[in-house]
């Protein structure tokens, strides 16, 4: 399943107070739709699948909210992809390796960007970062 792009369409850091004490920062993502749609690829037309999401990461206790909204795209079989939508439209479900890819793929991007941003607002990385530790 070839991931062909990831859009944002909102950006939202929100944060409410300086960084003190100890911090959990809790990651989710949800799906809130799937559709079909069409890639232009020279002169045909591909089917593609959109992944439409929100992420977000809450800095606990209340310091920070970071949301990020999208779509993930992606190319497949024309069947495969019209099984998908069928299914979305029936029970708000995804096969589970198809939603593995797209959950990973859009938890490892978004991470990125809320890290950068995290750097931006002066808050502490929203995952663990590697430690050095010298002896």
């Amino acid at each position: 399943m070839p991931v062909v792009g990831l859009n944002y369409s909102k950006v939202v850091i929100e944060k409410f107070g300086p960084v003190k004490g100890k911090i959990q920062v809790n990651n989710n993502v949800v799906l809130k739709d799937v559709e079909k749609t069409d890639l232009q690829i020279g002169s045909a037309k591909q089917g593609a699948l959109k992944f439409h999401f929100e992420f977000t990461a809450k800095y606990e206790p209340k310091l920070a909210d970071m949301t990020f909204v999208g779509f993930l795209t992606f190319m497949d079989k024309p069947e495969v992809v019209s099984d998908i939508v069928a299914q979305w439209k029936k029970e708000k479900k995804v096969p589970k390796d198809v939603m593995s890819s797209v959950l990973n793929t859009i938890f490892s991007r978004c991470n990125v960007e809320a890290l950068l941003f995290s750097r931006e607002v002066n808050l502490p990385p929203p995952i663990p970062l590697p430690k050095v530790q010298v002896k």
